[in-house]
């Protein structure tokens, strides 16, 4: 896959500011604030580049005010980097179509895979299957 590069302000343009300030400056949002995603079959997709990450399947609700999944999809360009940040050691989660940061990936999910994919809402695009 070859990552898409683009200026900061092509970035901003694109995004939108809370997005760039998630997306491009490693940014968390406000929990609680992308509850609206429907429960329904289809794919969650990077903002930034819209390549598949999630599956609408592998979804569940971690009550921790972010969308949440116990799995990447298979052959997603979903990369992690240690983040030291905030005084504190976690995994981070980026996508390696764009460098887009998602969130972080804990190892306190459920079965099978013991994974929560905790991941900021507004760097996502829901798209449903069709009918």
């Amino acid at each position: 896959m070859t990552r898409i590069e683009k200026t900061e302000a092509e970035w901003r343009a694109q995004l939108g500011d809370e997005a760039f300030r998630v997306m491009r400056k490693h940014g968390t949002e406000r929990p609680g604030s992308h509850d609206d995603f429907p429960d329904v079959p289809g794919q969650y997709r990077c903002k930034g580049c819209g390549a598949v990450l999630f599956e609408a399947q592998t979804k569940f609700d971690a009550h921790c005010g972010w969308p949440s999944f116990y799995a990447a999809k298979e052959g997603a360009p979903v990369g992690e980097s240690l983040d030291t940040s905030l005084m504190m050691t976690r995994t981070e989660v980026h996508c390696e179509g764009c460098g887009a940061h998602l969130g972080h990936v804990f190892p306190d999910g459920p079965r099978p895979t013991g994974l929560r994919y905790c991941i900021n809402g507004v760097a996502l695009t829901f798209v449903p299957d069709e009918a």
